[in-house]
């Protein structure tokens, strides 16, 4: 009963020093509300249940309390609304002067004031920097010639220079003046028998006896009429002369030339087939106006060529080397011949001849315009070493080209062929011959040189 029950009705409750009323929401402090009720439910659990269950009604009055501490001084009430406006005051007295003020913006520009009196001379100021150094100046005109400057003293001698050039010799002096007789000399040994003339004839000698005959003269060299032999190798080697022949040159094998659209042809047995140097164009041509021209035309040459695979395009400068037949000429020690089987058999040589190679019959040659030419049977020419159905290959001179040009219906090669003995007087067969067999019908031939 001697408890104080505080309720949350007070009105009043104070915390950390602070009066605050609960019943002004503007005032209300969720914290120190929370810590009130903690209060207060402390209180009731520690209140014994048997006070809790005495009667309720009002007790006698207590006796009064004494005086409780003086509260904590409240905190400043809020500003209190703007009251009405005063009368105006007195006027005061002039204050002190305030601090200088800040300078103020920049003001516009003012008007241009009028021409000064002119001041006067100014100080010498001082020396400038140097400048930059400045380009080189145009060259100034020639100035006029100085006088002659004195002779410089004689300058020290230069190192020895090197040898001059033997000079040309020089013209023969005039003759020196007669000298002083010499004296008289020794008498010579006895000189040995003179010559020439002034030399005395002695008289005619006896004949003398019969001298000791001498040994063996040297076998002298062959003697050679002047008779050629003219090989063509149908490859890209140059052949050779057979033993004991003389090589007089070599050359590349030249079988006949076109211009103006006529042929002059070459007999390969004749040293004129093998010309000592190569040209797709080997001849000028001049006219009546006395006016030489070359490779100008569409004249032609044609030359035995190589075994070398046909090409597919014409050949040009270096690459026609290997398709054009080199040859060369020798001196023989008689008269050389060409014999023809016209078999499939190697003739033999006649009697009192040597065979000095063996080949196939070839007779004559076409090309566009049913040109070309033979050869004479009899010459070696006419026995090649290598058959081929195209043995030789046409250069355009002015294009410096050379090609086998199958186009000319009328470039063809012509052979001996094989005759049967029985048959020499019966109507021949028509057979084509392919690649294979096309020499199954080609003669057989043999040179010959005649036994010396």
């Amino acid at each position: 009963m001697g408890h104080m029950v505080p309720l949350l009705s007070d009105p009043l409750i104070v915390k950390g020093g602070r009066r605050l009323d609960l019943n002004n929401p503007e005032l209300f402090d969720k914290d120190l509300m929370d810590t009130f009720n903690s209060q207060s439910l402390k209180f009731w659990n520690n209140v014994e249940p048997d006070l809790m269950l005495m009667d309720s009604s009002p007790g006698p009055q207590g006796a009064p309390g004494q005086k409780g501490d003086a509260g904590i001084p409240g905190q400043p009430g809020r500003y209190g609304d703007r009251g009405p406006q005063g009368q105006k005051g007195d006027l005061g007295r002039s204050g002190l002067p305030g601090a200088a003020g800040l300078p103020g913006p920049a003001g516009p520009p003012g008007l241009t004031g009028r021409d000064g009196s002119p001041g006067g001379k100014g100080e010498s100021g001082k020396p400038g920097l140097s400048g930059a150094k400045g380009q080189n100046g145009l060259p100034g005109p020639a100035g006029p010639l100085g006088a002659p400057g004195e002779n410089g003293a004689r300058g020290s001698d230069g190192f020895p220079g090197q040898p001059g050039l033997l000079g040309q010799k020089g013209d023969r002096g005039l003759d020196g003046l007669s000298g002083i007789p010499g004296l008289t000399g020794a008498k010579g040994k006895k000189g040995a028998p003179g010559s020439g003339a002034g030399r005395l004839t002695g008289p005619k000698g006896n004949r003398g006896f019969p001298g000791v005959p001498g040994p063996p003269g040297i076998d002298g060299a062959p003697c050679l009429p002047g008779n050629l032999l003219v090989k063509h190798s149908q490859t890209s080697e140059i052949p050779l002369c057979p033993n004991n022949y003389v090589k007089m040159w070599e050359g590349y094998s030249l079988l006949h030339i076109e211009g103006s659209e006529k042929t002059y042809n070459q007999d390969l047995g004749f040293a004129g087939s093998c010309v000592r140097r190569f040209s797709t164009m080997p001849f000028v041509f001049c006219d009546l106006n006395n006016v030489c021209n070359y490779a100008s035309r569409n004249d032609k040459s044609f030359w035995l060529s190589t075994n070398v695979p046909i090409p597919m395009m014409p050949v040009s400068e270096n690459a026609i080397k290997s398709y054009i037949s080199r040859c060369v000429v020798c001196e023989a020690p008689a008269n050389v011949i060409a014999v023809h089987s016209q078999s499939l058999a190697i003739p033999d040589c006649p009697s009192g001849w040597s065979g000095l190679g063996i080949g196939y019959s070839f007779a004559m040659h076409t090309t566009a315009g049913a040109e070309g030419g033979g050869q004479s049977l009899s010459s070696p020419g006419s026995c090649l070493e290598d058959f081929r159905a195209t043995p030789f290959i046409e250069c355009h001179g002015a294009r410096g080209t050379c090609h086998y040009y199958a186009s000319y219906a009328s470039k063809h090669s012509f052979w001996l062929a094989t005759i049967d003995p029985d048959k020499m007087f019966v109507k021949p067969s028509s057979v084509t011959l392919k690649a294979g067999s096309q020499r199954s019908r080609v003669s057989r031939c043999q040179v010959c040189v005649k036994n010396v």
